[in-house]
């Protein structure tokens, strides 16, 4: 179908959730349902292929590099205290463990503060670290409406707090985000890539996605306008779905779905979260030749890809964020500004079968971060 109106399922919950619990949610999902066996003819002559294609070949390259080069060129003192707020689900636990490895190599102590990711134990959290008062307080997720009290008085002290995975900006007590809003659009231009060159630019997509994390607008955006822009004539619809629907029936949606539009040759999840359980729908709906893509892979993600139950994902820099705001701090504590990690830009990486680095479980898309890292702190 070349052009169907947009619908949505229905509006996603409004409960304030941090985008970070979505990262690792997870549920069993076994069987399968096989990757299409072939391409749609490829229009050779068309720039929009050719485009994508340019920019597909670009992601897919690992990256060899760290986004940031200015060395701190100051001795960064050892003993600082800093206070981590968990969200409540293991990737906010993944994404401390990163940074208090990192944080250790500076000879600093970290704390990490749990919550059920609930509006009242973060508020909880926060307030045990006004009275903690650490050097630093770092979190993920969360949006300052939760703990703008708490941030206030943070400010008041002089500590400061860094975010990342939040529709935030930077400022009124946020001294540093990453992956917020302005970091993520590239997401979808990735995802764009990939689908309008897996298709040679005759896809009929359908994009799933969860409003309630605004800060996956961005990326839905991005995807939007390079599809239109390299696939001319190419069908979109974007399915809008509720929390309520992840480890539940969001495989029986997706069937659903596809019965009725049978013509849609590729399937977008906002997250890969999303698309848990659903090649084993597929395959007892007898769905065959679906070609699948998702936002923000994770271990379930590399392990279909791996499979060729699933057959792309872009990989999220967790290893990058948390360093990253190693470094920002060793610079505050040295007298310098946030500057160079607030500007650097976060490295992306498309993942197919062709280049996964691994199905074992996450990891880091710049090999060896951590001598790169070092290097800039003085310490190789």
């Amino acid at each position: 179908m070349s052009s169907r109106p947009r619908r949505a399922v229905r509006r996603a919950l409004t409960a304030i959730v941090p985008v970070t619990a979505l990262l690792t949610l997870s549920a069993c999902g076994g069987g399968a349902t096989p990757a299409a066996e072939s391409k749609p003819e490829a229009a050779s002559d068309s720039p929009g292929l050719a485009a994508a294609s340019k920019a597909m070949e670009q992601y897919t390259q690992r990256p060899a590099k760290i986004p940031v080069t200015e060395p701190v060129g100051k001795k960064i003192p050892k003993g600082k205290k800093i206070d981590f707020i968990l969200c409540g689900v293991q990737s906010c636990k993944d994404l401390a463990d990163y940074f208090t490895a990192g944080a250790k190599e500076l000879g600093w102590e970290v704390k990490q503060i749990p919550t059920q990711g609930t509006p009242e134990s973060v508020q909880a959290a926060y307030e045990q670290a006004v009275r903690d008062k650490p050097d630093a307080v770092v979190a993920s997720g969360f949006p300052r409406a939760v703990y703008a009290k708490q941030l206030a008085k943070l400010k008041k002290a002089g500590i400061p707090v860094i975010q990342s995975n939040a529709d935030e900006v930077v400022g009124d007590g946020i001294s540093l985000l990453k992956n917020g809003p302005a970091d993520v659009d590239v997401q979808g231009t990735m995802i764009a890539s990939w689908v309008v060159s897996n298709s040679g630019a005759k896809a009929d997509t359908v994009y799933f996605d969860l409003p309630a994390y605004t800060i996956l607008k961005p990326v839905r955006d991005g995807f939007e306008t390079k599809y239109r822009e390299w696939c001319e004539g190419c069908g979109l619809d974007t399915v809008d779905v509720p929390i309520t629907a992840i480890g539940k029936d969001m495989p029986d949606r997706v069937v659903s779905y596809l019965r009725s539009h049978p013509k849609v040759t590729h399937v977008v999840f906002s997250l890969g979260l999303l698309n848990v359980g659903v090649p084993a729908a597929l395959k007892t709906a007898g769905i065959n030749g679906k070609r699948i893509i998702v936002n923000v892979g994770d271990a379930q993600s590399y392990q279909y890809i791996e499979g060729g139950l699933t057959d792309a994902a872009m990989a999220l820099n967790t290893y990058e964020t948390a360093w990253i705001q190693v470094d920002a701090l060793a610079r505050h504590f040295t007298g310098q500004p946030m500057d160079a990690d607030q500007k650097a830009e976060l490295p992306n990486m498309l993942i197919t079968k062709e280049n996964l680095p691994s199905a074992d479980g996450d990891f880091p898309l710049v090999e060896d971060y951590q001598k790169q890292f070092k290097a800039l702190w003085g310490l190789s």
